[in-house]
């Protein structure tokens, strides 16, 4: 991993057209089906979105932004910006206009490229806050009168003739750009104050991609399917080892079409964020609680024999004899109904943004579905450590990439990395670049651990999410908050409070699916979600859950009291970020007052 292979993500680009131009790049929704685009074809409009841009005069660089969903378009405005010799700045669709705007002018953004025509009206609703903001192209939409908008296909018309009239246009462009360019500004979501623009060059991304391909375990043979934000670093890294592997992958990032599409579209590995396994794991469990009697038996039963088989599988051993045969009618009878609700081909899962618990963890592979959980930041091109097929711990988030450098701060265990795939800054902002970047390329991630003897990498927290209650006890809030939410199916989210507090306290939602079908055994489904999280008995059915975690822990970490909260976090009303992490600060001020309300009555209880 020492040598760089490609200059730049163009040049590993058109090394992948070059070896396979007849194979399938990617599958996209087409008239309730399928078509494929081969790389010939991925080619010729990237070609063309690259020579319209150059036909608007783009420099080496030059920042272009993308707001849109997942979706085939994303990935060639992407390369086509890149073969410009562009640079592309990232924007979640759910940003609003204001947050548009501020991204748009702190990254100096010339061109934007947008889904549809509602991303158009953001932008237009504050365009006389955008300067510097020359055109914007709508890939499903129609220009504008005054050619302030313009369609996609206009661009690649205007691309197509440009390179007619400079037939070593491209060429020269894509040779000229070196491996130091910028090549990606992805703004953070923002967790604790005004995003920063991440500042990531095409080695990155080459890095990224040669890393993954050298670990050997996802291959052209397999099928991919891709609905992550592309906006975000984890779906990025993902098209960079699409390129670099070639492997076929299906994309769209209708999340409504999820299911209907796995059962499609039948993937051999998907890459999701936890939550995806939390929703999946507490539908299974209360559809095998609801139907109750003989079935629900035979579901724990099936998940106590897999749990021994997993076991053994994670020694490197397989199961024989009797525990064989209860295995094979486990997954006849469960595990196979479980497997076919992603499309019954999946070898795997990848696992990364946010803490994935290790019950989940187990709880999947139990049912024979690995989850391989791994580890990074925007800061570091997303992948930095990963756990593999045949290497993987659960609880752990596995081995570094080749290439990757690790320590850990002798003070506070911090864990520090090193390595190509670290970004070059934080663009405009010399003073927070220096409190994270050392001169000598080590990156404070932020993120406190551990290295066991075989190099597997144990997250404990956050370094800001550490809670420090008064009585100088630390606690680490993500763990409790992913252990409870496996042991309860009716809960969405979990964070739990404390700092500089005296015990520590939770705030819960829940998973409205499940509390309704709940309600419904209970004879309560005429009472709404927000009667029902102020009902006396679901606070009965959330609290032994609540004990139970309690059990396992030390005394100050344990909950001593919960709210359960009228609403779940969403993107929307501003608890989540768009990779749905917690905004932890958010979520604290925003219930201010039911936090500060439960050490008002735990004072009042001690001194009366």
């Amino acid at each position: 991993m020492s040598a760089i292979s490609f200059q730049s993500v163009p040049e590993m680009f058109d090394h992948r057209v070059q070896s396979t131009p007849d194979a399938v790049a990617f599958y996209v929704p087409n008239n309730g089906g399928w078509a494929s685009l081969t790389w010939t074809q991925v080619n010729a409009r990237v070609r063309a979105i690259a020579c319209g841009l150059q036909s608007l005069g783009i420099d080496l660089e030059q920042r272009c932004a993308i707001a849109s969903n997942t979706r085939i378009e994303w990935i060639l405005v992407d390369l086509g910006i890149l073969c410009a010799g562009g640079a592309t700045t990232t924007i979640y669709p759910s940003n609003t206009p204001e947050e548009c705007a501020f991204i748009i002018n702190d990254s100096g953004t010339t061109f934007a490229f947008v889904e549809d025509e509602r991303q158009v009206s953001k932008l237009a609703s504050v365009r006389e806050n955008l300067p510097n903001l020359e055109k914007v192209i709508v890939m499903s939409g129609h220009g504008s009168h005054d050619g302030w908008v313009i369609s996609l296909h206009d661009l690649e018309e205007m691309g197509h003739d440009w390179d007619k009239t400079h037939p070593e246009g491209h060429t020269n462009r894509v040779n000229a750009i070196n491996s130091d360019h910028l090549a990606t500004l992805i703004y953070t979501s923002g967790t604790t104050g005004r995003p920063k623009g991440v500042e990531l060059t095409h080695d990155c991304w080459v890095f990224e991609a040669e890393a993954m391909n050298s670990l050997g375990f996802l291959t052209a043979e397999d099928i991919q399917y891709l609905w992550l934000p592309l906006s975000h670093s984890f779906g990025k890294v993902l098209e960079s080892a699409t390129i670099r592997i070639g492997i076929p992958t299906a994309i769209d990032g209708n999340i409504d079409r999820l299911v209907d599409n796995l059962k499609e579209v039948r993937p051999t590995f998907i890459a999701a964020v936890p939550r995806i396994f939390e929703k999946v794991y507490n539908k299974v469990v209360s559809n095998a609680k609801a139907k109750g009697g003989v079935t629900y038996r035979i579901f724990q039963w099936s998940i106590e024999v897999g749990r021994r088989v997993s076991a053994l599988r994670q020694r490197g051993q397989s199961p024989t004899g009797l525990l064989a045969l209860k295995y094979a009618i486990a997954d006849s009878l469960v595990f196979s109904k479980i497997k076919n609700t992603f499309g019954g081909n999946v070898r795997f899962f990848i696992s990364g943004s946010a803490p994935l618990s290790d019950d989940i963890a187990c709880f999947f592979h139990a049912a024979d579905i690995l989850i391989l959980e791994g580890y990074g930041l925007t800061e570091t091109s997303a992948a930095s450590f990963v756990n593999r097929p045949g290497e993987f711990r659960f609880g752990t988030v596995g081995l570094p990439l080749p290439g990757v450098e690790v320590q850990l701060d002798e003070n506070d265990n911090e864990i520090l990395l090193r390595g190509r795939g670290v970004m070059r800054g934080y663009y405009g902002l010399s003073e927070t670049t220096a409190e994270t970047l050392s001169d000598d390329g080590w990156l404070r991630t932020g993120d406190i651990g551990t290295i066991d003897d075989d190099n597997f990498l144990k997250i404990v927290d956050r370094k800001k999410d550490l809670i420090k209650t008064s009585g100088g006890k630390y606690v680490a809030p993500q763990k409790h908050e992913g252990k409870l939410k496996a042991m309860c199916p009716y809960i969405s989210q979990v964070l739990v409070h404390g700092n500089t507090r005296n015990f520590c306290s939770a705030l819960i939602t829940l998973d409205a699916e499940q509390i309704n079908d709940w309600a419904q055994s209970e004879q309560l489904s005429h009472l709404t979600y927000s009667d029902l999280v102020n009902h006396e008995n679901v606070r009965a059915l959330i609290q032994p859950h609540v004990d139970l975690l309690n059990a396992d822990l030390a005394r100050y970490e344990t909950i001593k009291k919960f709210a359960i909260l009228p609403q779940d976090f969403s993107i929307e009303t501003g608890e989540l970020t768009p990779s749905l992490k917690v905004k932890r600060k958010v979520v604290e001020e925003k219930y201010r007052h039911i936090l500060d309300g439960f050490y008002v009555t735990a004072l009042q209880d001690m001194t009366t």
